[in-house]
């Protein structure tokens, strides 16, 4: 089975041979290749994204989890998360809470960072991208700019160097449904789909700048709680195929 805890803990094995690197640190740090950034949105279930950090921790891994306010901040988790080596950072939507309306958007940004850093040094950004919704977060910053509020970069803006992106958005590494979750990096096509494919791709160092977005609600090694997610990804699946036909009519 794909998508289970002990699968990632694959992953996380397969990375021996990389430099693993939170967004911060590549931002900050002069990183030698091979190098692997690790990210996490944690769009849901906070409880899941604390099991994920803790098995980072004791395969000596810390990567960086961005918690959407208030969906998934759990202040007790978040801490206990950032205690155990993992950068926290700020997972906005605030062009969907505004309806599109820039001026709004960016009231509400400044508001919810400032609460966020009440208990954490936020350094680093990224957007949260909700396929069902017509506006792109990223959006905001051709009209602001986020160092104004003390952010260093932006999760999808900033990552300049990186040649491939591997993210499991759609319940694959290759998802034609991934609607706002990418990079135009204009490199090698490379064929990954399971997670299978991903442990081989990075054990033959093919790749030597890459980038991982996992999402921590789609695994679990509970057979409730990981058939609860694929049921979810499946209804969000036929949603985005039915707006992808309406948008190309």
């Amino acid at each position: 089975m794909d998508f289970t805890m002990r699968m990632y803990e694959r992953i996380c094995e397969s990375l021996k041979s990389y430099n693993i690197v939170t967004v911060s640190q590549y931002l900050t740090q002069k990183v030698d290749s091979p190098f692997v950034i690790i990210r996490h949105d944690v769009d849901r279930q906070p409880k899941n994204a604390l099991k994920m950090a803790k098995l980072e921790n004791l395969l000596g891994i810390c990567s960086t989890y961005y918690f959407r306010y208030p969906k998934t901040y759990n202040l007790d988790i978040i801490k206990t998360v950032n205690s155990l080596g993992h950068e926290v950072g700020y997972h906005y939507e605030v062009l969907d809470k505004a309806k599109g309306d820039y001026d709004k958007a960016i009231k509400i940004f400044e508001n919810e960072l400032k609460v966020l850093r009440e208990d954490f040094d936020i350094k680093t950004i990224c957007m949260h991208g909700n396929p069902l919704t017509k506006w792109d977060g990223k959006d905001l910053w051709n009209y602001y700019n986020y160092r104004d509020f003390g952010i260093i970069g932006e999760a999808f803006l900033s990552c300049k160097t990186v040649s491939f992106y591997f993210t499991d958005t759609g319940r694959s590494w290759c998802s034609k449904l991934n609607m706002k979750d990418n990079f135009e990096l204009g490199k090698e096509c490379l064929k990954v789909c399971s997670s299978l494919d991903l442990i081989q791709l990075l054990q033959s160092c093919r790749t030597n700048k890459n980038y991982i977005t996992v999402h921590p609600e789609r695994w679990s090694n509970n057979l409730i709680y990981w058939t609860t997610a694929l049921a979810r990804d499946v209804i969000f699946n036929t949603g985005k195929k039915i707006l992808q036909v309406g948008l190309r009519k």
